[in-house]
């Protein structure tokens, strides 16, 4: 096998490692259970017969099993002892082997089903200690199998025997081949003993065992360089955990993906492009697991559709598995798959900081003329009778004028006013319409009698990323139609655009982005007519101690996540619930 010459890890990039098999032997106290890289080759030896059992009862169970009951797990915490057992893993086709040891641990599993995958029935398991309960035994294991039941409809089967979840993080996560390590525990109230846990603390461990499992997926299997491109993983990695989110629950508290929550990063100064090296991000969250999981999301909902898409990044996830892809791989398979040029996308959401703005700048309505002055000229009286009347008009109209103290000024053209029809402007229509074809003729009349409206909408491009353009055309008889202007329609000219529009009922409304899915920084800008923005301000601080403590502690998990004020290495996907 042919190495590549990695870059140096000083703080951001994590991983970048080649596959090998291991046999790792692990001697620990005799009351500890092992959770571990691989598959355990020696149950007999540290197991008992009844362990043994539930493992093999929970291999075709729907519903976790415990394996080290809270009651077993409690009795090797407070009894102790000096002997020693060897515990013995093997693991094929892994870039790395990790390891946790405990007497407090609960281990509990079930069996996750994929049939005809080179590992029929994954062993879906978590270990934790009592300190993690009531949380964990409800939410940790489900997570992990609900993880692989969606990334591997995205991508692949599960190509591993384990998959595993440890309570062995304070708030955050970190991947190894096949384990992985995650915080998040209930509060212990002083009082009584009960241990309680927060909405926000809930979802958050349940988000963070999907990012940390998904990760087995990217990189540990589809094997990109992290130490040069963060978001290859973390990017995909969000995307998919904001898949498995939203087929969690309903108004699940997503915190990246959806295309409005990365409006406020793509506006800010401190930012650089996606395809900058992982030591040089500026704000990791927000650049390597953000911006890179929306983009894959517009991709699916707005560019490509979700049946392409789909077809696509499966194509994308099979054919790069252990092998090591770069940006251009991904990019040439989703295009090569799909059969769609999206040059476009990959220039403005991976190579630039521009951001999205595009303005509805105005829009103009005409009907049809029919040129018969029998029926233009009263309309044109009417227009002009109705146009505003000026302050100097207001003034002047009590001056005296002079046909009035001489009537004998005035003559046929005050009598009748130019919009009166003359014999001229009649045999100006009859040769008008003798000199068109059938099939013109036809077409004017029917477009009449339809009473067919023509629009002009302008758009502006300002934030300089060009996107698709969703519209909603609102009517007067209180329908509304969506339509989507493809983002070709920048192609010859990236800043500005007109787009013709034909109805037969009178527009009275157009929006721009009504479904908030092109990551539009300025939706002031993005509706004719306008509507006033309507939200709420606060006077004062709250005095709710609680509430700024949450505010605060939201930053500085911010501020862990991202790396800018701790060790960026650990891979935290919080959420922000509002709680």
């Amino acid at each position: 096998m042919m190495v590549g010459v990695n870059k140096q890890f000083v703080g951001t990039g994590e991983f970048t490692l080649e596959f090998g098999d291991f046999e790792v032997h692990i001697t620990v106290p005799a009351d500890h259970i092992v959770a571990s890289t691989g598959t355990l080759q020696n149950p007999n030896a540290v197991l008992t017969d009844e362990q043994q059992d539930r493992l093999e009862q929970a291999q075709d169970s729907d519903t976790p099993v415990f394996i080290v009951t809270p009651q077993e797990a409690m009795a090797n915490e407070q009894e102790g002892t000096d002997e020693t057992v060897t515990w013995i893993f093997e693991a094929e086709n892994v870039r790395d082997f990790a390891w946790a040891s405990s007497r407090k641990y609960i281990w509990d599993a079930l069996g996750h089903q994929q049939e005809g995958a080179a590992y029929p029935v994954v062993m879906a398991m978590s270990f934790y200690p009592s300190e993690a309960e009531p949380l964990w035994s409800q939410y940790s294991t489900h997570a992990v199998a609900h993880t692989m039941d969606v990334y591997s409809d995205f991508s692949f089967d599960y190509p591993y025997p384990t998959a595993i979840s440890v309570n062995g993080w304070e708030n955050g996560g970190m991947e190894y081949p096949m384990i992985t390590f995650n915080g998040y525990r209930p509060v212990e109230d002083e009082e009584t003993g009960e241990r309680t846990y927060s909405r926000r603390t809930k979802y958050g461990l349940i988000s963070v065992i999907i990012h940390e499992v998904g990760h087995i997926y990217f990189p540990m299997t589809v094997n990109s360089d992290e130490r040069q491109w963060t978001w290859m993983d973390e990017g995909l990695n969000t995307f998919l955990q904001f898949m498995a989110e939203r087929e969690w629950e309903d108004d699940y508290p997503s915190r990246r993906g959806d295309p409005a929550n990365i409006t406020n990063y793509m506006l800010s100064q401190n930012q650089v492009p996606i395809m900058t090296n992982s030591e040089s991000v500026l704000q990791l969250g927000n650049n390597a697991y953000g911006k890179p999981a929306t983009a894959l999301t517009i991709l699916r909902e707005t560019v490509m559709g979700r049946e392409l898409f789909d077809f696509a990044f499966k194509e994308y996830s099979e054919r790069w598995m252990f092998k090591r892809p770069t940006p251009s791989d991904l990019f040439r398979t989703l295009e090569d798959a799909s059969a769609v040029d999206l040059d476009w996308f990959w220039r403005g959401w991976f190579y630039t900081t521009d951001h999205v703005d595009i303005a509805l700048s105005d829009i103009r309505e005409y009907s049809i003329s029919t040129q018969d002055p029998e029926i233009e000229f009263p309309i044109q009286r009417q227009e002009e009778a109705e146009e505003p009347v000026s302050l100097t008009q207001i003034r002047n109209a009590v001056l005296p004028k002079r046909v009035e103290e001489f009537p004998e000024l005035e003559d046929l053209y005050n009598e009748n006013d130019e919009f009166t029809v003359s014999n001229v402007d009649r045999n100006e229509y009859t040769s008008f319409r003798e000199g068109l074809e059938d099939w013109e003729l036809e077409l004017l009349d029917q477009s009449i009698a339809d009473g067919l409206m023509v629009y002009f909408l302008d758009f502006e491009n300002i934030g300089g990323l060009v996107m698709p353009l969703p519209i909603r055309l609102e009517y007067a008889n209180g329908e509304s139609e969506d339509i989507m202007l493809p983002a070709e329609i920048w192609r010859r000219s990236p800043h500005q655009v007109t787009r013709l529009f034909l109805s037969d009922q009178a527009i009275v409304a157009v929006e721009l982005d009504p479904l908030f899915q092109i990551a539009d920084t300025d939706r002031n800008n993005n509706r004719i007519p306008q509507q006033i923005q309507r939200s709420r301000i606060e006077l004062y601080r709250s005095n709710n101690p609680t509430r700024d403590l949450m505010a605060d502690l939201l930053v500085e998990l911010e501020q862990a996540e991202t790396g800018e004020e701790a060790d960026a290495g650990n891979d935290v996907p919080l959420q922000s619930t509002g709680e």
